[in-house]
Parts: structure tokens; sequence; C-alpha cells
């Protein structure tokens, strides 16, 4: 079945590389709706979206637009009308992928207007600047974008030029034949749709949680809890995807208030509470905080874990995988923000406290096991909380199939 593919250039300096990608997806016998974002002088290439017609929709005229010296602005009136034009696409179901090329400028902007689109839509960037690690988040987000590092500069056709191009078709023509687009989230919204946290140091926790829910009928959507997944997470929820979430790792919380590595963005463990859903929370992950590389305590590092690094309960699994140990200090800091988090929720809540360790590495005989700093955060959590959440200590480790079980136990006593 033949697909409708968009793709984003600015056509008065990637107007051949255009009509050559353009020409691939054709013969693969899809449709292609050529966008242009470009600024600069007129082309003679005809576009399905032309840039008068972008800027128009974001608000401007092409004409002021091409002697801004204010970039930043120009890109941006660009962006909107590119987002509402292509998203016009989307209500009418005529948009399956997206794909774009070129160097630093592009990519920022074709990857903005990508991060608008939901999930299953099809997105492909060839970029000449993917592998720069100060860019490289920034362009993915939160969203399932597709990057391909072009290694040479995306300019005339030669013949790795020709080749990068071929690929990137076939990626973005692969893509929309064989996924299912964004109706793979949207017809599970009428069944029992649960988000769950995990990471490495809860996976027994979490997998044995995630079989037992799937085992009762749930559908679980697992969720790395590294910081970006998390806030896609958030997003999902926002979206009204989910029916409960089981957050065994709140852990970018904590990770956001320190300037961790895995921070997930202030509204974390927030949305959730806005929507009413049935949440169980565990304090798994707030036991560490993620602050590789090691060298950053020997640089000066101006992060605030840096100044007392050498000093610390750490694990480190290599030179860039380093976690330290929070202190009670700390953790008196993030049972606040946890029970102001918890406090704005609308519905049911359950704080679950493992009494014998908050993940795999806060066990006794583990690196950052500390008991002393873990009854801390409780003591200060049940100061703080609301009445309305419901907190329950287990004799339990937190990395076990027994903690599983109860977790399973007690998020279906809230979602029955």
């Amino acid at each position: 079945m033949s697909k409708s593919i968009v793709i984003i250039t600015s056509l008065d300096t990637k107007g051949e590389e255009a009509l050559f990608l353009k020409g691939l997806i054709e013969t693969r016998g899809h449709r292609v709706v050529l966008t242009d974002i470009g600024t600069g002088a007129e082309t003679s290439i005809k576009a399905d979206y032309t840039s008068k017609e972008v800027a128009k929709a974001g608000g401007g005229d092409i004409q002021v637009i091409r002697k801004m010296k204010d970039t930043e602005k120009a890109s941006g009136i660009m962006i909107k009308g590119a987002v509402k034009k292509i998203r016009s696409l989307l209500e009418k179901s005529e948009l399956d992928g997206i794909i774009s090329f070129g160097g630093g400028s592009n990519t920022t902007v074709a990857t903005t207007i990508m991060k608008s689109l939901p999930f299953g839509i099809a997105k492909v960037m060839l970029s000449s600047t993917a592998s720069i690690p100060a860019y490289a988040g920034e362009y993915f987000g939160r969203k399932d974008i597709a990057i391909l590092h072009s290694v040479v500069d995306i300019a005339g056709l030669n013949p790795l030029v020709r080749d990068v191009l071929q690929r990137a078709a076939g990626m973005v023509c692969g893509m929309v034949e064989m996924g299912e687009g964004p109706s793979v989230l949207s017809r599970e919204k009428k069944e029992d749709l649960i988000a769950l946290t995990e990471f490495k140091f809860s996976e027994k926790c979490s997998s044995h949680a995630r079989r037992l829910l799937e085992e009762r009928g749930f559908r679980v959507i697992p969720f790395h809890a590294q910081g970006i997944s998390d806030r896609a997470m958030e997003e999902l929820i926002e979206e009204g995807f989910f029916h409960g979430v089981v957050d065994i790792v709140p852990a970018g919380v904590s990770e956001e208030l320190f300037g961790g590595n895995r921070a997930a963005g202030p509204r974390r463990l927030e949305i959730a509470g806005k929507m009413g859903l049935p949440q169980i929370i565990t304090p798994c992950g707030f036991d560490m905080i993620s602050c590789g590389p090691i060298e950053r305590g020997e640089k000066g590092d101006p992060l605030w874990i840096s100044r007392d690094l050498k000093n610390r309960k750490l694990f480190i699994a290599d030179s860039f995988r380093v976690a330290a140990r929070t202190i009670p200090e700390e953790l008196k800091l993030v049972a606040g923000e946890v029970a102001r988090k918890l406090n704005m929720a609308k519905g049911p809540v359950t704080f679950l406290i493992p009494q014998k360790g908050w993940s795999q590495l806060d066990e006794e005989g583990m690196p950052l096991y500390d008991p002393n700093a873990d009854k801390v955060f409780v003591e200060e959590l049940k100061k703080l909380v609301d009445p309305k959440i419901r907190i329950v200590e287990l004799a339990l480790q937190l990395n076990t199939k027994e903690f599983a079980e109860m977790v399973v136990k007690y998020f279906l006593s809230m979602y029955e």
C-alpha cells in the first residue's frame, strides 16, 4: 500500500539532493510531500508546501524573513509553520513518515519539527553532525527519531552522498512499510495499559512485576529510567495512553534535583497524579546519583557532587558510568521534593518502602548499602507527605521477586 512521506528541506541550497531523494521514495511506490523550509533565494523547484506557504502558516512573511539577521527568530517562524502544515496531514491520516537531511542547522530545525509528531510516525534524519555529543541528545529528544550519520557533508550528488541518500530512503520506506503508525498506541486506549519504570539495578523486581501484571491481563509498557525514556513516559501519560503507573524507579526526580546524568525534567512524578491515575512508587534509585565520568571530580566541574566525589561511597562500572551514594542531607531534600509532587495527586498513591535496601546496589555487602541514610528519607517523607498517600514499609529487599509480588498486590488493590 502506498504511504505518504514528507521530505523537509531547504530547496534553495539542497534542491538537487531533495529531488534525488524524492525520486528514490517514489520509485518504492510512495507519495512524497516536499516541504520547503528554506529562507534563502527563490527556487524554480516546485514544492508541495512552498517556503512562502510555510512562513505564512508560521505567522510570517517569507520576504521579510529573508532579510532577517536574527536566524533564531526566522527559524522559529518556519518551524511553527512547518509543524502546522505537517500536522494537518496527520489529522487527515495522510502522514506515515518524515525524512530530512543536512548539517547542524537543518538537523536542528528538522528534528524539532519531527518531535512535534506522535510515536509511530516514521522519522529519519540523515545528518553530518549526528555524532557531535553536545548536539545528539537534543536531536533525539524524547521521540522515536532514527538518525543516520552521513559522515560526509550532504552537498552535491557525488557517489558517497548518493549512497547515504539511498540508504536513508531505504530506512524511511522500510519503516513506513513495516510500522503500524500512531495507531499502535491509540488503539490500545481501550485496554488496561500500564506504564512501568525499570533500570539495571531493579531488573529482577521490575521484570517479575511486569510478568505478574501481564498474567492478570494488563498490557505493560516498560520505560528505562535513564532520564529520556521516563520523560517520554510522562508525555504519554499526559496524552492519555495509560490507566496506571508502577513507578519502581522514580530516580529522575533526585537526578533532576542534583544535576545527575539521568535527570528527568521538572515534571517527573507529577503527571500521573494530575491525571488521577493509580500509582505505586518505590524509592529505587534515590540511593544513588549518576555522576560519571570519574574525571568530573578532578577537573573542577561545578556539578555539586564533584566537590566530594572521592569521599563518597561509589559504584564504578567503568570510567564513564559512576554512581555515588546519596547522603542523609540530600535524601531529606529528595523526600521534600517527592512529598510535594505526590501531595498534588488526584488519584490513589501507595509508596512502598523496602527496608532491606532500595536497589541491587543498596543491599548488605554491596557498595552503596547505607540503611541509616535510607531511614532519614523515610522519616522525612512520613513527616511531609499528605495523609491520603499510603506509605507501606516492607521487610524486604527491593530487587527480589518477593517485593515485586507486593508491588503487584498493592497496585491491584488500588486499581480495582
